[in-house]
């Protein structure tokens, strides 16, 4: 590649998180820790899009001076990246449908066209012009009834060559769709390669299953991204927990491939080296996020090297070629469960260094609140790896971690790592799952098969799981929103016809008539709900921090700072600063000495930070929380920092704009 296009290149923002190595770094230069307190807003886009329980998570790309990005109604539009203006919009709802929570983390640019995940499938938009020029099913290629499977598109591959490769978020419980990794031809359309997450007969792995798992269960599904090494032509993938998330007494084995970074031939598909970060998980401890790809420093030397975070507040670090780990690693003995049916792994892995970046085990000393005190002396907690139980055990950091999906950005130059993190305890409570009889009352569906999430009361837990006590849309949405699901819920066509429209009309506040049942059987145990440990204030019921910010030096592993992310207005009001809150989006670091992030889910800021002491520089507050990455590019002379604010997470206020900084 000549000077001038690697000039063109660092001044745009070309793909997802930057580039395919995945480590939101910027080589431009214009804003400094000297002049970024001078940063005003440039331009303003608001899309109207927002509505109730709406998020905006999408990191945007900048191509030829175009911002290409999605809406919380999933439209795609295309900006002038120097004025905000819009050039056209594409909309794949139908016209009149009621919007329901989607994500979309960001789009893809091939020769022309941007490729977005929208449902389960991969659209294609000519870039001049924001038509349809084609689409990928994303439901076809996995080896079973595609009319049966749940499967939707929410953060971007990666393309090598003409090949896209990319993963799918499928259901977290049964029936789920197996998460296989596919690469398409986008000459052709056609799929190229695929790698079965949940092996077949003969291939690796194949006996940590039970023999028949690759036809009946699902996840081990890639939904968090992927990384790209364009020159050893090595992508890196990592994959989530297989479903059910909590009680695997189906699936007894340790369960490769799931919960692990594969690094695959972008070619073939061919597996160059895998490492498993859980066996047999029962915590919902999928990889989070994309690694990044950096280059590390070892008895004077460099080493090309794949940084991996985790839910669990852990950095593994390994060499990209063998996979053998930079860091020491050491073996944990794990209890084992005492849930009828469940046979967890005796042993799991952890880094000996670098030391966590989030607490590991909640203790009382930890828990200011007496009646909480009185609530954790109830339930299980010794820190990782003690397994689920029916009186209930401490996830600490909790489901959404720890490290999230908006991932680490890392510094070439300093080799240091930045992670942020979120520090909330959840109770994570298995409950027998009523039988599903073949006449069964719609009440006896729903506790059967919805519970899990939607809470035995439907109250739920949003915005994630969506309370079902008072359901307005119209019944024929209901019912097509049970049979194919969206987002993270299943399909559940399998009930039968009987049994949808009979759960539709008692959700919907009508009789709990009989319905004929067609999914008889299933799992023993489901949980009751996603439960954030909280004090009576709704705030985390741990001292503080509840958010950090560190910075990892990849080469001793030892930290250069940390320091706590965020806060409440209501309580920074009251002198209570630097509390920390939960965050989700990641950060860009700058060849200049910057770190920028919004990310914190209460105070809707976004702020700069000196790379190499965390001093704060600056920060914006925003229309509505950043749950997002930022975007960095340089157009026209001028260089430009980027900001979805969508908002909308844990019951925040929602938005649907994108804000643009510039020096004046």
């Amino acid at each position: 590649m000549d000077l001038l296009a690697l000039t063109l290149l660092a001044q745009a923002w070309p793909s997802y998180h930057g580039g395919p190595e995945n480590i939101k770094y910027s080589t431009l230069t214009q804003i400094t820790p000297a002049n970024v307190a001078q940063l005003k807003v440039a331009w303003r886009f608001d899309s109207g899009d927002e509505f109730e329980g709406s998020e905006q998570q999408c990191n945007p790309i900048i191509v030829d001076g175009v911002m290409f990005a999605t809406t919380p109604k999933l439209r795609v539009v295309a900006l002038d990246a120097a004025t905000g203006a819009q050039k056209w919009a594409f909309d794949p709802n139908k016209p009149g449908a009621k919007p329901f929570k989607r994500r979309n983390r960001g789009v893809m640019y091939w020769r022309g066209q941007v490729l977005f995940g929208f449902e389960h499938w991969i659209i294609r938009l000519d870039a001049k012009t924001g038509q349809e020029v084609g689409r990928l099913n994303l439901k076809e290629g996995l080896g079973r009834d595609p009319e049966r499977l749940t499967v939707n598109a929410t953060t971007p591959g990666v393309i090598y060559q003409d090949l896209l490769i990319t993963g799918h978020l499928t259901s977290e419980d049964l029936p789920s769709s197996p998460g296989d990794i596919r690469a398409y031809d986008l000459k052709t359309g056609k799929i190229a390669w695929s790698f079965h997450t949940i092996p077949h007969p003969g291939e690796v792995g194949h006996d940590t299953w039970p023999a028949d798992s690759w036809k009946l269960l699902g996840g081990a599904n890639n939904w968090a991204g992927m990384a790209l090494d364009v020159k050893r032509g090595i992508v890196y993938v990592p994959t989530g927990s297989a479903a059910f998330d909590f009680y695997g007494a189906n699936r007894k084995g340790d369960n490769l491939f799931a919960n692990t970074l594969l690094a695959l031939d972008a070619k073939t598909g061919k597996r160059r080296w895998h490492f498993q970060f859980v066996k047999h998980d029962v915590w919902d401890r999928d990889l989070p996020t994309a690694p990044s790809l950096v280059t590390v420093r070892r008895n004077g030397k460099p080493v090309d090297a794949v940084a991996q975070i985790t839910k669990s507040g852990h950095l593994f670090l390994f060499n990209r070629e063998t996979g053998e780990s930079l860091f020491p690693l050491a073996e944990r003995d794990v209890p084992p469960s005492d849930v009828d049916g469940e046979v967890t792994a005796a042993k799991q892995v952890l880094p000996v260094k670098p030391e966590a970046f989030a607490r590991q085990r909640l203790t009382a000393d930890m828990v200011p609140d007496p009646a909480l005190k009185e609530k954790l002396s109830k339930v299980r907690s010794n820190g990782q790896w003690i397994p689920p139980s029916l009186e209930g055990t401490v996830i600490f950091p909790g489901f959404d971690g720890g490290g999230e999906w908006g991932g680490a950005s890392f510094d070439p130059e300093t080799r240091l790592l930045y992670v942020n993190a979120n520090e909330m305890p959840w109770v994570l409570r298995l409950v027998p799952r009523p039988k599903a009889r073949g006449i069964a009352l719609a009440s006896e569906v729903y506790a059967s098969q919805c519970a899990g999430c939607h809470r035995a009361d439907r109250k739920g837990t949003p915005p994630e799981f969506p309370s079902l006590e008072k359901v307005t849309r119209p019944a024929a949405e209901v019912e097509k929103l049970i049979s194919t699901g969206a987002g993270r819920m299943p399909g559940y066509a399998q009930l039968g016809e009987d049994a949808v429209k009979g759960l539709t009309a008692w959700l919907k506040g009508g009789e709990d008539a009989l319905v004929r049942n067609a999914a008889i059987g299933g799992l023993k145990y489901s949980t009751d709900g996603y439960n954030k440990f909280l004090d009576a204030n709704g705030y985390p019921g741990v001292a503080p921090p509840w958010g950090t910010l560190s910075a990892i030096n990849l080469d001793t592993g030892d930290y250069a700072w940390k320091i706590p992310l965020g806060e409440f207005p209501e309580l920074a009001a009251q002198g209570r600063k630097d509390t920390g809150t939960e965050n989700y989006g990641g950060s860009i670091v700058t060849k200049s000495g910057l770190l920028f992030i919004a990310a914190t889910n209460h105070d809707k800021k976004i702020r700069a930070f000196d790379k190499l002491s965390g001093k704060l520089l600056w920060e914006y507050t925003l229309p509505a929380a950043g749950n997002a990455t930022p975007a960095m590019y340089q157009l026209n002379g001028k260089q430009y920092l980027v900001i979805g604010a969508g908002g909308g997470k844990s019951k925040a206020p929602t938005g649907g704009s994108y804000i643009a900084f510039a020096l004046p």
